[in-house]
């Protein structure tokens, strides 16, 4: 018998301010305990040194992580031009100095370089895996660590600020899989000098800005003051770009047993305009999420049912 989770059912999604010195995995943590969840899970890595926007699924909504992950992201970094370092950060060691700085406009001729679809090396301290391994626990172990380049959009690029000759501060906004430390190394290399991401706080994820992104001490006074579960978003808030057909209570009852329906009393109530084979919508019902379905063979076929009747909301 499979043992129970212990924890509450809660279902929806935090907006986390991360604050810095913290891994991704430490804040999941520090949520599910502060609420008492069940299960969470974060819709994309962000690292210890940086600060900002970190969405934390609770319950249900870590079936939805990967429109999380998939939204663009925004970001405010810091260069710091004359060092090298092995993480690409401020946390490495140095492995190489220059004595050369750029100039503004040193930097803005560059930028169009770094904009649209290009191709970039990770870093060496990364996630990604070889062979079973993440990147970073090789380097750790001061193995050879060769990775390819990937591609990635970065979809603005600006420089905002020079506080002074050994600074400048961007900001971005870029698709998934771009490392904002990759693109500060590489920025470096096009100006002629080495450098390291000494600042990065990341301000969007999709529909989480950091505007209204909660502090972990904020999330623990609510729970002194309030119910917590105040601040927990909607599970379907990361679905806002998916179509949505609503659901009769018995069209409902077959897809949340993984059952399919015919498409066509549904889209007799809701036309099923501009939505191809195979494209995913949300189903709902009485202004719930029941599922992610797709339309498929003149049916709606359930892809991730989404069982919401025992979240405490």
């Amino acid at each position: 018998m499979a043992r129970r989770r212990k924890g509450r059912l809660v279902n929806g999604w935090i907006n986390l301010d991360k604050p810095a010195g913290m891994s991704s995995s430490q804040a999941v943590g520090a949520v599910r305990r502060i609420l008492d969840a069940a299960k969470a899970g974060h819709g994309g890595t962000l690292d210890p040194l940086a600060t900002g926007v970190l969405p934390i699924a609770l319950g249900e909504a870590t079936k939805t992580v990967s429109y999380a992950m998939d939204g663009a992201k925004s970001y405010r970094f810091t260069v710091c031009w004359g060092e090298a370092r092995t993480t690409l950060d401020g946390e490495g060691d140095i492995t190489e100095t220059s004595a050369v700085r750029p100039t503004r406009d040193d930097i803005v001729k560059v930028l169009p370089e770094f904009t649209g679809d290009i191709e970039q090396i990770p870093p060496i301290f990364s996630a990604i895996k070889i062979d079973g391994r993440r990147a970073y626990q090789l380097a750790r172990e001061d193995k050879d660590v060769e990775l390819k380049p990937r591609a990635v959009s970065i979809h603005q690029l600006e420089l905002v600020d020079m506080p002074d000759a050994d600074h400048a501060t961007f900001v971005a906004e870029c698709g998934k899989g771009t490392y904002i430390r990759s693109l500060a190394r590489d920025m470096a290399c096009a100006v002629g000098t080495v450098g390291y991401v000494s600042d990065l706080r990341r301000t969007r994820v999709g529909p989480f800005d950091e505007t209204t992104a909660i502090s972990l001490d904020k999330l623990k006074s609510l729970g002194h003051s309030a119910p917590p579960d105040e601040a927990i978003l909607a599970v379907e808030t990361v679905l806002d770009d998916i179509p949505a057909l609503a659901l009769t209570d018995e069209e409902a009852r077959r897809i949340r047993h993984g059952q399919s329906v015919s498409a066509l009393p549904v889209a007799t109530r809701s036309p099923l305009k501009g939505i191809e084979q195979d494209d995913v919508i949300c189903a709902m019902n009485a202004g719930r999420l029941v599922a992610l379905v797709k339309f498929a063979g003149g049916e709606i076929r359930p892809v991730r049912v989404i069982n919401l009747d025992d979240t405490l909301e």
